[in-house]
């Protein structure tokens, strides 16, 4: 039973998130042989204050990009 753990920034809509379940299910199914029943997928979301890129976390970019227009 494969259990895929995926890390992301809080923000996506249910409906993305569905769709990332639906596509990585069939493709982990598909390339190790099994049946979709039997993987797992877990999403672990991270709020943009806690995701850090080169030394600032991403809600400061996101608020520094905003400002730039």
């Amino acid at each position: 039973m494969p259990l895929i753990q995926v890390t992301m920034i809080q923000g996506r809509t249910p409906e993305q998130k569905n769709a990332f379940f639906e596509q990585v299910t069939a493709v982990a199914a598909e390339t190790l042989g099994v049946k979709p029943e039997q993987v797992r997928v877990v999403i672990n979301e991270v709020p943009a204050e806690h995701w850090c890129i080169g030394g600032l976390s991403k809600a400061v970019i996101d608020a520094r990009n905003a400002a730039k227009g």
